[in-house]
């Protein structure tokens, strides 16, 4: 007979308010043997062999049990077998027996642990079509193969792969296929299944690639939304509020729909909250414009709560409707704020702060933005000119003056 129980760090080498190991003990004739789960928590984290008052807690007890079930057919295949039971023959077995059984143990793994994801649609299908591309590159299916030299020779192969359209899948396509492998990498090295990320030695090498300018509606198109006649109380009504909310907070989609008046306080007739981005957990500031309160007025300060899907199917009939000439989704109410703070003299600093980004650097796209479009009016001037004045003078004019 034997059993089988969770543990937290039985050698009690943890230093208080560090994490420490949760492991298995096996217990056979009143011999204990103890396997590492390769997951660490703080003590107060471990409750009853169970891991609480995380963020991360459903999916670190998902690793725990799943060892635990490893344990616990290895003792028994022992013990069918006749075989002493010891430490090593249950590490070999929990740790190394599967690696030997399969040539795609990285990927089976990526795979399991994708399923325990709790990202939004959007995000899973980067990690979904990741896992797609890893089968296909055939040259990282074991943890050995994840090396450096390897992650350069997956983004070559990225770069070299054509979509749908036939033409190459864009830089900022492959930096997400990077973005989901490193993130899950990290979640192996926190299980203990490999030592290092090797991303972490070549931070920067692999980047966004984001266009330098970003479609965004102007104040005449932003008008022109808003004054859309449109059946109250409709799907395209709701739409249309919806986008125009965004429009004056610069909330993603994912935090539009997760808006709660009640975080909100009221700072000298302001509603104002600093929480966090839903999907990247940065911080952010919003103060509700006028604009925003009043769609929340008519709602009884809520926002109406519309599938991602239909709502962007819908946006683009309101795009056509309002005479827009590239198709409207919910990402571009989120630029147009962006520009028009810019334009009306808010600062890069307080417009990154307002959208929830890590850095300016991401913010400085729609500066980029407005400063195009500048140069395309200029340009529109210029040619107007150009049809008054013949190029011939307009020459002998500059060389007056540079006389």
């Amino acid at each position: 007979m034997y059993s089988i129980a969770i543990v937290w760090d039985h050698r009690r080498r943890t230093k208080k308010g560090h994490e420490g190991p949760v492991e298995v003990r096996i217990i056979v004739d009143r011999k204990a043997f103890f396997i590492n789960t390769g997951v660490k928590v703080c003590e107060s984290e471990f409750v009853g062999g169970t891991i609480v008052d995380r963020p991360d807690s459903d999916v670190l007890n998902e690793r725990v049990q799943i060892v635990r079930a490893k344990v616990m057919k290895a003792v028994n295949e022992c013990l069918e077998a006749g075989l002493v039971i010891a430490s090593h023959t249950i590490k070999k077995y929990v740790w190394n027996k599967v690696e030997a059984a399969s040539n795609n143990a990285m990927i089976d793994w990526i795979e399991e642990q994708t399923s325990l994801l709790q990202h939004q649609e959007g995000t899973m299908k980067h990690y979904r079509t990741l896992i797609i591309r890893l089968k296909d590159y055939d040259n990282m299916t074991t943890w050995n193969d994840v090396t450096v030299e390897n992650l350069y020779g997956f983004d070559a192969w990225l770069h070299g792969l054509k979509g749908w359209n036939g033409q190459k899948i864009s830089d900022g396509a492959v930096y997400n296929y990077h973005k989901c492998f490193k993130a899950l990498l990290n979640r192996a090295v926190k299980f203990g299944i490999i030592q290092a990320n090797p991303y972490d030695r070549i931070r920067g090498e692999f980047k966004r690639g984001d266009v330098e300018t970003v479609e965004y509606l102007t104040e005449e198109q932003m008008h022109a939304i808003e004054n859309l006649p449109v059946q109250p109380g409709s799907l395209m009504d709701k739409c249309k509020d919806v986008f125009i909310f965004q429009m004056y907070t610069g909330l993603a989609y994912s935090d539009a729909q997760a808006f709660d008046i009640r975080k909100y306080r009221n700072e000298d007739g302001m509603w104002t909250y600093i929480g966090e981005r839903i999907k990247t957990g940065v911080a952010y500031i919003s103060r509700l414009l006028p604009p925003a309160v009043a769609i929340l007025e008519k709602y009884e300060m809520k926002i109406p709560r519309i599938e991602n899907h239909v709502y962007n199917r819908t946006l683009k009939a309101i795009g056509i409707a309002a005479g827009i000439s590239f198709p409207l989704h919910s990402h571009i109410a989120r630029h147009t704020f962006a520009t028009y703070m810019l334009a009306n003299k808010v600062s890069l600093d307080s417009v990154s702060v307002m959208l929830g980004h890590t850095n300016t650097v991401q913010t400085r796209r729609y500066a980029k933005t407005l400063a195009q479009t500048v140069r395309d009016d200029f340009d529109k001037v210029a040619e107007k000119l150009k049809e008054k004045t013949p190029s011939s003078q307009m020459e002998s004019q500059i060389n007056s003056i540079t006389k």
